[in-house]
């Protein structure tokens, strides 16, 4: 048996540890992440933002709760710890800002919230890996979508304060920004995905945007689902609104090579469980030990399908049953002890182990909560289709107006540093010279 095959087939195995006690304000779990272990220590918390407009901690082991924040005016957009400190935890709400909490403290108030522009609605964001720039891209208002650049640094030694952007980047787009994820291990690249089926990747150490865009990529619908792959993390992929998967190696781009190393349109079609089926996908995964690429979908009644990736196709790995009894919503992958965290709209956070035993708290028959709140995205626009641009189109008009249309927004906006001294801000904050 194969590495790859020894991991898939763990994935397989994968069994309920734990299950989270039901509160009594149920909501559907949005999005979750994991702290970030210290060195020789394991992760201790998890956060997951709900329905309900409230973030939730609980221990990572155990699934206790410890805490909430509901003190949000708007719809919650995201949830990351920090990188080099656990207790910090971040959100995006579409009131314009990101907060961060300490979860060391008592208070409700965050320690520091980030402020966009009066127009912007906040519908995605990301920390990069140093914990040196904060990206939030906004929902299109008029004719506007914007990647907002923050200074990420002194969260631990600040009181409460605000901070304006650095910049921002409005021209690689031309509708809702829905997702953004910084690289693994380079603060300085960055991917966004929109809802005009762009994917692009950026190097914001760049003079400006024009040239800090890298790579365009285009999926040919909504993007929901954005993240890196491979090895050195040089490949990008994604998910649609309508369930299709794309994926690109960019280590191709000054080679002769494609770059597209799968595309599949439906993949509820490519994928057919026996006696089952695959109604959604919820995002995918990188495994860096088997150096391979799973896909993570479901069932309306709360089945969880593992999907491999690879350049000849998809293929199902294992059916995680008995767990939820509703759509999931999110889920968290955890390296270090090979667990998954998953989260529903039936309420539960579950964490599971290869091989675990599900203690005393038995699966409630059925825990679907009676809310207005329908869908399993945020979709937008579903007439994309029907507007696919050449690419060709697209790159040209980036270059033609990139610098002028920046410039002009940035006096409108009141901002007199250029985007030179903007790129420089953040290769200075991100290399320190």
């Amino acid at each position: 048996m194969t590495a790859v095959e020894k991991i898939e087939e763990q994935l397989a195995s994968l069994s309920i540890a734990k299950r989270s006690t039901l509160l009594e304000e149920p909501a559907y779990l949005l999005d979750i992440d994991i702290s970030k272990p210290a060195q020789s220590e394991s992760s201790r918390f998890v956060a997951v933002s709900c329905s309900n407009k409230s973030i939730r901690v609980y221990n990572k082991e155990t699934l206790s709760f410890l805490r909430e924040y509901n003190n949000h005016p708007g719809i919650l957009n995201g949830v990351r710890f920090g990188h080099t400190c656990d207790s910090t935890v971040f959100s995006a709400c579409s009131d314009g800002t990101v907060k961060c909490w300490d979860i060391r403290l008592s208070t409700q108030k965050a320690v520091q919230v980030f402020r966009g522009y009066p127009s912007n609605i906040l519908i995605s964001f990301d920390i990069n890996c140093s914990d040196t720039i904060l990206c939030a891209g906004t929902e299109k208002v008029e004719k506007d979508t914007f990647l907002v650049f923050w200074d990420a640094r002194g969260i631990a030694n600040c009181a409460s304060t605000s901070k304006e952007p650095l910049g921002v980047y409005s021209e690689s787009h031309n509708d809702d920004i829905t997702k953004i994820c910084f690289h693994p291990i380079k603060p300085n690249l960055v991917v966004s995905g929109s809802t005009d089926g762009l994917v692009n990747v950026f190097d914001i150490n760049e003079d400006n945007e024009d040239d800090a865009l890298i790579s365009t990529c285009n999926s040919d619908s909504s993007v929901s689902f954005i993240g890196w792959s491979g090895k050195d993390c040089e490949q990008v992929y994604c998910v649609t609104h309508d369930e299709g998967f794309c994926w690109w190696d960019i280590a191709r781009l000054d080679t002769e090579d494609p770059i597209t190393l799968l595309h599949v349109v439906d993949v509820r079609e490519a994928i057919r469980p026996e006696n089952d089926s695959l109604h959604y996908l919820v995002g995918g995964l990188y495994h860096e030990k088997a150096d391979k690429l799973f896909l993570i979908g479901g069932t309306s009644r709360g089945n969880i399908h593992l999907v491999s990736c690879s350049t000849d196709g998809l293929s199902l790995v294992g059916t995680l049953c008995g767990g939820h009894s509703a759509p999931v919503r999110s889920f968290c992958w955890n390296l270090t002890d090979e667990s998954l965290l998953t989260g529903g709209e039936d309420a539960q956070l579950l964490l599971w182990k290869p091989g675990a035993a599900e203690g005393a708290l038995a699966k409630k028959a059925s825990m679907k909560i009676a809310s207005s709140v329908q869908k399993r995205v945020r979709v937008h626009k579903s007439s994309l289709k029907s507007r696919k641009r050449n690419f060709n189109e697209i790159a040209q008009c980036i270059k033609r107006f990139s610098v002028t249309s920046l410039w002009l927004k940035e006096l409108l906006l009141g901002k007199t540093e250029s985007k030179y001294c903007f790129a420089l801000s953040c290769h200075w904050f991100i290399t320190g010279s």
